[in-house]
């Protein structure tokens, strides 16, 4: 077995993969960005280095600057985790011929079913079901409207690669079609750095499932049960759960085959997920990819099998077969996973990163978390806005269920607000009660109300007497050649000031309407520390309120800013690219002349 595996990737993930190699006595390296200096991976790990600046495209991103640390610590294996570059097969090839294992697939099958039209197509030559749609990239939007009417609307427009939502936008008609090419390809570039799509028929509620496999590339094809992952914003998960609920045991079969045939025809090693969409009420499912990664809801199936699949992928990498077969497999109970980001579910989840100043974890025998921080680390505003998950395993369902409810009313965060408060008012839903949902039931019948945003009273015993408060203010101070921010803890707070602090405290709304339309102010402001995706107006055109102004990224979601106000775009003071912090000046509108 490997003597030392470097793991290329961040937060709880990393966390995750230096546990499970700790547990096979092999020695750990990490990586950390400047922004990531300190953090809780670097820390578990055996040793730790230094990538590069804190933009993950000069970081995590950075091929070659991976293989340099690999080679100065001495690893004998690279885990990439999942994101980033779990699915590059350029990395993967790169890692290979640089003489490290890659503990994942071939860079040939990663090529394959990372393209998603082609994974298309070696589904359908497998006989497995696909939605209508177009089987090579489109290139033109003229194109794309000569052929919808032939897959039929509503249609999707997708990203060829990548995966995790990103790079996804659903068209009605033919008058969302244009808008919804350039915002997939604009967004697939920034997430995976090609613009290629294509279209595929959108399937109207139907549930997410996918299963799980293993295979050790040696003729060796398990599969591990299925997981529901139907509970999305955005097209990404929020709530995944082993075994599918509420699923006819015929199609569960006629899926787990297909996942196993597709493996088998492709040579498929380690771990790997085979996505469906599936029409219940018609007994049907269709393929929608395949990851050839370890998924962020693993944990929800090693809950239920109790099989570890982070040392299943080391043990396969190092050339071992699998040690077990299909019949050896057996599904125990029901596992529930919540994901915890740094999101305000009441703002359109937007993502607010932060330092996080105090996090309180539940205890119980059926629970399990995977978290990447500790009280005092930041959620940093460069990457995903997931820092955690909350994970509760029940001999039914209903069981579980519960269990996951309890423990996310006991869970504690203070400094960000999160997806918890959210998700626990979720589990009480009738519909996910009775595994009726489907992937559309969040945003169409579960949207938070801004208006209903909570704020739980103050148990008793969190109240502190204000003498024990402390004022906190952030600087900068040079450090190694770069700024680095600290916190600076003062003398008590003033009386006065507040003598409780909460676990979601109230935070003044900072949508642009508030910031500069109602004043009339010309003042257009960020509302939270992005980057600058693309501009959406000209200076000097007129626009009306609500006409998008900007696009911004922060934490892989997209965020449109638009006018707060009728007038005139008058100037830009960013460009695309460009990183921008919270109450940064981004344009400045004027008012149009009376009568114009």
């Amino acid at each position: 077995m490997f003597e030392s595996i470097l793991v290329a990737n961040r937060g709880e993930i990393a966390v995750r993969v230096i546990r499970a190699a700790r547990e096979m006595g092999i020695r750990t390296i990490a990586i950390f960005s400047d922004a990531d200096e300190g953090a809780l991976w670097t820390r578990l790990a055996d040793k730790s280095c230094r990538l590069g600046p804190a933009s993950a495209r000069e970081s995590y991103l950075n091929i070659a600057r991976i293989l340099d640390v690999a080679i100065e610590s001495g690893a004998s294996a690279i885990h990439p985790g999942y994101g980033l570059l779990s699915e590059s097969a350029q990395f993967a090839q790169s890692v290979g011929d640089a003489g490290f294992t890659f503990i994942g697939p071939s860079p040939r099958t990663i090529a394959l079913m990372g393209d998603k039209v082609a994974a298309r197509s070696a589904a359908v030559a497998c006989g497995i079901p696909v939605l209508p749609g177009t089987d090579k990239a489109i290139t033109s939007a003229k194109e794309a409207s000569s052929l919808a009417d032939g897959i039929g609307w509503p249609l999707v427009v997708k990203a060829s690669f990548g995966g995790g939502g990103r790079g996804l936008r659903v068209a009605a008609d033919a008058a969302g079609l244009a808008a919804a090419l350039e915002e997939a390809a604009r967004e697939a570039v920034v997430a995976f750095g090609r613009p290629d799509v294509f279209l595929e028929r959108y399937l109207v509620r139907p549930r997410h499932v996918e299963v799980q496999v293993l295979g050790d590339g040696q003729g060796g094809v398990v599969h591990l049960g299925n997981r529901d992952c139907s509970i999305q914003r955005r097209h990404q998960k929020l709530i995944e759960e082993a075994p599918a609920p509420n699923l006819p045991d015929s199609l569960s079969v006629r899926m787990t085959e297909a996942a196993i045939t597709l493996c088998r025809n492709v040579g498929y090693q380690s771990a790997g997920t085979v996505e469906f969409l599936v029409d219940a009420a018609h007994d049907a499912f269709y393929f929608l990819e395949m990851n050839t990664r370890l998924q962020v809801e693993h944990g929800v199936t090693e809950l239920v099998t109790g099989i570890d699949l982070v040392q299943q992928q080391i043990q396969i990498a190092g050339g071992a077969p699998l040690a077990f077969t299909q019949k050896d497999v057996q599904i125990r109970g029901h596992a529930i996973q919540a994901r915890i980001a740094a999101e305000d579910p009441w703002e359109s989840f937007r993502p607010v990163p932060g330092r996080i100043s105090r996090l309180s974890l539940p205890l119980g025998p059926w629970l399990r978390l995977d978290f990447g921080v500790e009280a005092g680390d930041s959620v940093q505003q460069h990457y995903d806005s997931m820092f955690g998950k909350i994970q509760a395993w029940g001999h039914d369902r209903e069981q579980a269920r519960r269990r996951l409810a309890h423990a996310l009313d006991a869970l504690v965060v203070e400094g960000v607000p999160t997806t918890a408060p959210y998700l626990r008012g979720l589990l009480d839903q009738a519909p996910f009660i009775a595994a009726s949902h489907d992937t559309g039931s969040l945003e169409r019948d579960w949207y938070p109300d801004p208006t209903a945003k909570p704020n739980p009273p103050l148990p008793e015993a969190r109240v502190h007497q204000p003498s024990t408060l402390m004022s906190e203010r952030r600087v900068s101070i040079p450090w190694g050649g770069r700024l680095v921010e600290v916190a600076i803890f003062g003398a008590p707070a003033p009386a006065g000031g507040s003598t409780a602090v909460t676990s979601r405290p109230e935070r003044a709304r900072r949508d642009n309407t508030d910031i500069a339309g109602l004043s009339g102010g010309p003042l257009v402001i960020a509302p939270m520390d992005a980057v600058v995706l693309a501009l959406a107006a000209r200076v000097g055109e007129s626009v009306s309120k609500g006409a998008p102004l900007l696009v911004l990224e922060a934490m892989k979601m997209e965020v449109v800013i638009s006018a707060p106000h009728d007038g005139l775009v008058a100037t830009f003071f960013v460009t695309v690219g460009e990183s921008v912090r919270t109450g940064a000046k981004l344009a400045a509108m004027a008012r149009r002349a009376s009568g114009a």
